[in-house]
């Protein structure tokens, strides 16, 4: 059960200071402080976290990664279902919390839906998305199976190997999805944005499940292949 709390606490951390930050200074690529800020702030969160609830919990706080931790052999099912549970609860006590400061305190909401993931930078392409996601994901899932490999013994750097990853995923993405490689991020706040009136991004918010899902599975899979394992 200590596993699971901790997985809600990352998960809420996560959105509550990723999402929120994009939600106070908005994502326009053209302006850029925005956008950067945004990335970093997803970044640094797991750096965060990992240093605080990764000797708990491995600090997945990302369902997409507890699968690919799965896949390779990582966890058992049961504590993957448990993790997923955990998780989409600490998204929607995340966005709880954003609609507690924004909402109640009259602050603006840059993003128009609590930093909700979307498909305006694909021009409302479901392929171009499920692309994205796909990609980012496999990158991002290939980088934490490597970096966490007990034969690659990075040890303590991991935590910052792992959120510079994410940085990175997020500078391209931001621009096309809203970059969500993580589907419990997705899912708080396009439920937040729901309620509130703007269904839009629970519309498409199928897209930011399967592509981290698929893609979190494809990077397992190549990663068990590459390090030599059955």
């Amino acid at each position: 059960m200590k596993k699971y709390i901790a997985e809600l606490i990352g998960t809420a951390v996560l959105v509550t200071l990723g999402c929120g930050t994009a939600m106070l200074v908005g994502c326009d690529a053209a302006a850029g402080g925005g956008y950067i800020l945004t990335a970093l702030a997803f970044g640094l969160v797991i750096v965060a976290m990992a240093y605080s609830i990764g000797n708990i919990s491995g600090c997945h706080i990302n369902p997409a990664v507890s699968l690919g931790v799965l896949i390779s052999g990582g966890m058992s099912v049961k504590d993957f279902v448990g993790y997923v549970a955990a998780q989409c609860l600490g998204a929607l006590a995340g966005s709880g919390i954003l609609a507690a400061i924004f909402t109640s305190g009259g602050v603006k909401d840059m993003t128009g839906g609590f930093g909700s993931n979307g498909l305006a930078g694909v021009n409302g392409s479901v392929v171009s998305g499920l692309i994205v996601e796909l990609v980012l994901t496999f990158i991002f899932v290939m980088a934490i199976l490597g970096v966490t490999d007990k034969k690659a013994n990075h040890g303590s750097f991991a935590g910052i190997v792992i959120g510079l990853t994410l940085t990175l995923v997020h500078i391209l993405g931001i621009g096309l999805t809203g970059t969500s490689v993580n589907p419990a991020r997705s899912f708080g706040p396009a439920v937040a944005a729901a309620i509130a009136g703007n269904t839009a991004p629970i519309a498409c918010l199928w897209v930011f499940i399967v592509g981290p899902f698929v893609g979190a599975a494809l990077a397992a899979v190549v990663y068990k292949a590459l390090s030599g394992e059955k």
